[in-house]
């Protein structure tokens, strides 16, 4: 038996946005992806619901091949706001860079990502909405566990500038 997926109705968006919100915030990523894939059938330019399903691709990383990258890219990049594209794709490098690390890859495979992630953080910062620190603070997460690599060399990023061996801004 084949089942068709059921459309949701465009006054049920607001609800279901929530609903994905709640499953990503109790690990449910998968959850979050298909209740976003819905609502993107129903309005598929909604930018909540496309920044909620790169996020939730980014959930599921974990440092293999089988990793979304290149899709949950694609989601991203079609935000429309500038500062999104540039602070989710921190976020997207961000989350490689620590999937690699739980699958055990070596320092000079997650440098390049989360240098590449605190490069988008620094640019979204540049532009940011006002009083909206968020893209401060994923740059300081990302120098704090750059600076706790062995054998990196921070310095490679640009505008980074390396004192006593951690990265600062």
């Amino acid at each position: 038996m084949t089942s068709s997926l059921k459309p949701i109705s465009k006054s049920g968006i607001a609800r279901a946005l929530a609903k994905a919100e709640m499953y990503r915030y109790v690990n449910e990523p998968e959850e979050t992806e298909s209740i976003c894939r819905d609502i993107l059938a129903a309005e598929p330019e909604n930018q909540p619901a496309r920044a909620l399903l790169g996020l939730a691709l980014a959930d599921q990383f974990c440092g293999t091949v089988s990793d979304r990258c290149m899709e949950a890219q694609k989601i991203i990049q079609s935000l429309k706001d500038p500062y999104e594209r540039l602070y989710y794709t921190g976020l997207l490098n961000e989350r490689r860079a620590k999937a690699q690390m739980h699958a055990g890859r070596p320092p000079h495979v997650l440098a390049p990502l989360l240098e590449q992630a605190m490069a988008c953080f620094e640019q979204a910062e540049k532009i940011r909405p006002k009083d909206n620190d968020d893209a401060i603070l994923r740059w300081n997460r990302c120098a704090r566990l750059l600076g706790g690599l062995h054998e990196v060399q921070p310095e490679r990023a640009p505008g980074i500038e390396v004192v006593d061996g951690a990265p600062v801004a």
